[in-house]
């Protein structure tokens, strides 16, 4: 572990040297240390992976215990015990048998262990959470993030995707360590000492009967931890190595992994520039729903669409865009020769775009409108977040105020009047009745209608609207009935002109 010569040097003053005794001693102790690893290993198909996994626990220096949770018998190798039975008759309720193998066991083992059998898990790993979690509160716990290899050889962190981000206003130092909040808290494992995992236990949330919670059953699984069991998961970014969890598969990982992977290097910079900054960041609104699942919030990465940019007219060469997140639309405005303003979500998505075309605004509603005042553009383009402010007519009144006469308005919104959603409204469901209470669902309501009144309020005229069906209702948009569209479409896009 040191250069033999260290312990050779009689120079050495008496405070390296009980520091080289600590480390001696720290180092002793892990030894000795006793783990307790659940696997849940569904069927035989990834059993090749499984064989990895218990390879690699078996190098570590630590005393390991393997229980595998199967839903069938198998063979397992030698040393490893089988469990196999489902808690509930629910096939995806499997991954919550391990909780009751961590309880049973909570006096025996030092360190406790869950993951799927896809994710690996290092000696270094553990080193580093062991390092890490002293240094922080009683209700923190150091989390990991997963990653795949993408055909480019690149590390592609996969679990930022659609809603998921971080939130910029979690950044915190903890000892000589970076810390902040990935609202993905699912990792497909987690780790928890004999004192984290009592306190879990204790919560009265960590040991309930297999359920759906803010994930999928399979998610909330290995989540309850941080939903349920009273801890707030971090990600410490300055030992990110250290805390990357290499997701086997490499199934998610696709052509766009080094665009992903630059955009998340872009984001990790400045998180890490939040902890020297006294300044808060602040985001423009509140992106995420409080419907299930988040249902309806903002999708921050939102590909660049071929349909939404054939709307704009030739004569659009000035573009501010509100509300954006990575900003791959945006860039492509840019592309197209476009000169492009976009206000994004928070500063953390915006440094995507960083050393791109686009010029980026930061603020709160008030603040970036206020910032553009005197500026004019050909084109105010809303993708997906009209729904998402609690006065949409206003924010759209506000923003159409810096069009150029005869500007163009283009929106795209989730339709919200479709028939689904209708007729869970109707019933009064509890996940739905709420949209269109801001406060209790965080959602405006949206339709065909209310935009013709909003941007007519806002001295624009509707051009056309366009609905866009899933694939399972597009043969009947075919049909030209506009009813059909209204209760079947799933988005709205609509494009309208300020009057001039």
């Amino acid at each position: 572990m040191f250069p033999q010569a260290i312990f050779c040097r009689s120079e050495l003053d008496p405070l390296a040297r009980a520091i080289i005794r600590s480390i001696c001693l720290i180092d002793t102790t892990r030894n000795k240390i006793k783990l307790l690893v659940t696997i849940t290993s569904y069927g035989t198909n990834q059993d090749q992976l499984l064989e990895q996994l218990v390879q690699e626990y078996r190098k570590m220096r630590f005393q390991s215990h393997i229980v595998v949770l199967s839903n069938v018998e198998k063979s397992v190798p030698q040393g490893v015990e089988l469990r196999v039975g489902l808690p509930t008759k629910d096939p995806w309720s499997l991954p919550f048998a391990h909780k009751q193998v961590m309880a049973d066991g909570r006096d025996q083992y030092d360190l406790f262990i869950y993951s799927e059998n896809d994710v690996m898990i290092c000696e270094s790993h553990i080193d580093a959470f062991l390092d890490v979690y002293p240094q922080m509160p009683n209700n923190e716990l150091p989390g990991f993030l997963l990653y795949e290899v993408g055909p480019n050889g690149v590390k592609d962190y996969v679990g930022l995707y659609g809603h998921y981000h971080w939130d910029p206003t979690s950044v915190v130092v903890r000892g000589p360590y970076t810390f902040a909040f990935l609202t993905n808290e699912h990792s497909a494992s987690y780790l928890l000492t004999q004192a984290q995992l009592k306190r879990a236990i204790d919560s009265g949330g960590y040991l309930m009967a297999p359920n759906r919670g803010a994930y999928d059953m399979a998610c909330t699984a290995s989540t309850d931890p941080y939903t349920r069991g009273g801890f707030r998961k971090l990600i410490c970014l300055s030992r990110l190595e250290d805390f990357s969890l290499h997701h086997l598969p490499n199934k998610y990982s696709g052509p766009n992994s080094i665009l992903r992977s630059q955009n998340f290097d872009k984001q990790k910079t400045t998180l890490l520039s939040f902890a020297r900054d006294t300044t808060r960041p602040v985001s423009l609104f509140s992106s995420e729903t409080k419907l299930p699942a988040v249902k309806y919030s903002k999708d921050y990465y939102e590909p660049a669409r071929e349909d939404v940019l054939r709307e704009l007219p030739p004569t659009v060469r000035s573009v501010l865009s509100v509300g954006s997140g990575a900003g791959l639309m945006e860039q492509r405005f840019a592309e197209m020769g476009m000169e492009v303003t976009a206000v994004p979500i928070d500063p953390v998505i915006g440094s995507c775009l960083t050393g791109t075309a686009v010029e980026t605004v930061y603020g709160d509603l008030p603040t970036v409108r206020s910032k553009l005042n005197g500026r004019r553009f050909d084109c105010l383009f809303l993708s997906n977040i009209l729904h998402l402010i609690k006065n949409p007519s206003n924010a759209l009144k506000e923003f159409t105020e810096l069009l150029v006469p005869g500007g163009m308005v283009l929106v795209v919104s989730p339709n919200l009047s479709k028939l689904r959603l209708a007729l869970q409204r109707s019933r009064r469901s509890a996940d739905y009745y709420s949209v269109g209470n801001y406060e209790a669902s965080g959602v405006s309501f949206v339709s065909k209608g209310l935009l013709k009144r909003w941007l007519r309020d806002s001295s624009c005229e509707i051009q056309h609207i366009r609905w866009i069906s899933g694939e399972r209702f597009q043969w009947l948009g075919k049909l030209g009935i506009p009813l059909f569209d209204s209760l079947l479409s799933s988005e709205i896009i609509a494009l309208a002109r300020k009057a001039g």
